[in-house]
C-alpha cells in the first residue's frame, strides 16, 4: 500500500470477508489524528488479530465516513465498486481527487460461493478411500472449488506453486481468512497435487501461521451444575450431562450407540474420536442414573441419541440445547459445547 499520495497520507477502503460477513476495512499507516477520526464513525471496529480497522457492510456509510476523514487523508475506495449495486455505496460516483488504480491483488468481487463448480477428477474419491472425516471432506471440497473457480477455466496441473502463493495471499488479504483456514486451504490444494496426482511434495513460500496456544475458554463448576439444573428435558439433561461427565466432544457424543454404556463396568465406549482412535471414559454414578432414566423413557433403536426418523441426533440442535439452558441458567456470555470439557472450580 502506498503510505502517502501527492504529499497526503492515503487511506483505501477494501471489501471483504470477516468469519462470514461481508466488511469494509479501512487500511492506513500509523496516525494518531486518523485513529481518534475514525473512533468517532458509528459501528466501526478494530481487528486486533489482522490490525485494521473495519465497518460490517450493513453499517456502512460512505459519506459519513468522507465527512470524518477527508480533510485528514485522501480516501481511495475505488474497490469498493466490486459490492453489489444494492448498496448504498456502489451508484456510480466521481472518484476523489488524485485517485488513483489499486493493484488488482486487493481487487474483490462479491459473488456467490462456487457451489457449481466441478471438483477435479479423482479429488473426492481419494478423500474417501483416504478415510478423511467428513468434516475434513467437507470443508477440502469447498476450498478446492473455491480454488479451481479462481483459475477461470486454467489446466490445473499447468498451475505453479507461485500462482498458488500468490491465491492464498490474496485471501489473507482481502478476504482475511484465518490462520486455521489459511492452513486448511493450502492443505486442500497440496491434496490434490501430492495424492490425487501423485506429484512430489510442494511447499509454499507463504509461511504457514504457527496455532496460538491460547488457554481453553471455561465454565465453573458451579455455572455447569446451573445448566444441567435449568434442563427439564430428560433427553437434554441425558445429552449434557454425557459431554460434561465423560469429558466428549460433540461428534463423539452423536456417535454414540445404545451398545457403547456399559453400566455394569462403569464405562462408555468412544469409537471413532479424535485421531480416529477408540477410547474408553468413566461412566459415573449421576450420569448413570440419568441414562437409565433417559433409555427407559425414549428407547432409542441403534444410536444412544436420536433425532427424527430415529436418525443420528445432529450437531447443531446440541449447541441449541446448550445455548437454551445457559441463558435459563443466567450465564450471558456464550457458552460452547467444548466448554463442558474444561471447567474451573
Amino acid at each position: 500500500m502506498k503510505p502517502f499520495l501527492h504529499g497526503k497520507q492515503l487511506t483505501e477502503l477494501i471489501p471483504g470477508y470477516l468469519n462470514g460477513e461481508l466488511i469494509v476495512k479501512i487500511y492506513f499507516e500509523f496516525n494518531k489524528e486518523l485513529i481518534e477520526a475514525i473512533k468517532t464513525i458509528p459501528g466501526r471496529r478494530w481487528n486486533q488479530e489482522f490490525r485494521y480497522w473495519y465497518i460490517p457492510k450493513k453499517r456502512f456509510n460512505l459519506p459519513t465516513l468522507l465527512k470524518t476523514m477527508e480533510s485528514l487523508t485522501q480516501i481511495d475506495y475505488s474497490a469498493l465498486e466490486a459490492f453489489d449495486n444494492g448498496s448504498e455505496y456502489s451508484q456510480k460516483q466521481e472518484p476523489p481527487p488524485n485517485h488513483h488504480e489499486i493493484d488488482p491483488i486487493r481487487r474483490f468481487e462479491a459473488s456467490a460461493p462456487a457451489q457449481n463448480i466441478e471438483l477435479p477428477p479423482g479429488y473426492l474419491e481419494r478423500l474417501e478411500r483416504k478415510r478423511y472425516s467428513q468434516n475434513t471432506i467437507k470443508s477440502y471440497l469447498g476450498y478446492m472449488k473455491d480454488f479451481v473457480k479462481e483459475q477461470k477455466g486454467k489446466d490445473l496441473q499447468d498451475i505453479t506453486p507461485e500462482e498458488i502463493n500468490a491465491y492464498i495471499l490474496r485471501l489473507i488479504r482481502i478476504k482475511g481468512i484465518s490462520p486455521s483456514q489459511q492452513n486448511q486451504r493450502i492443505n486442500a490444494i497440496k491434496f490434490y497435487y501430492e495424492k490425487v496426482l501423485g506429484q512430489e511434495k510442494r511447499f509454499y513460500t507463504i509461511e504457514r501461521p504457527k496455532k496460538s496456544r491460547t488457554l481453553p475458554k471455561v465454565l465453573t463448576e458451579t455455572e455447569v451444575l446451573s445448566v444441567l439444573k435449568s434442563l427439564e428435558n430428560i433427553k437434554h439433561k441425558a445429552i449434557i450431562g454425557t459431554i460434561y461427565s465423560s469429558g466428549l466432544r460433540r461428534g463423539e457424543l452423536i456417535n454414540l450407540r445404545k451398545q457403547d454404556i456399559v453400566f455394569e463396568n462403569k464405562m462408555l465406549i468412544i469409537r471413532g474420536g479424535k485421531g480416529k482412535k477408540d477410547r474408553t471414559s468413566v461412566l459415573s454414578d449421576f450420569l448413570a442414573i440419568v441414562l437409565r432414566k433417559y433409555l427407559e423413557l425414549h428407547k432409542p433403536n441403534y444410536w444412544l441419541f436420536e433425532g427424527p426418523n430415529r436418525k443420528q441426533y445432529s450437531a447443531t440442535s446440541i449447541s441449541k440445547i446448550l445455548d437454551r439452558a445457559a441463558r435459563k441458567a443466567g450465564i450471558e456470555r456464550k457458552v460452547t459445547p467444548h466448554m463442558l470439557r474444561h471447567y474451573v472450580e
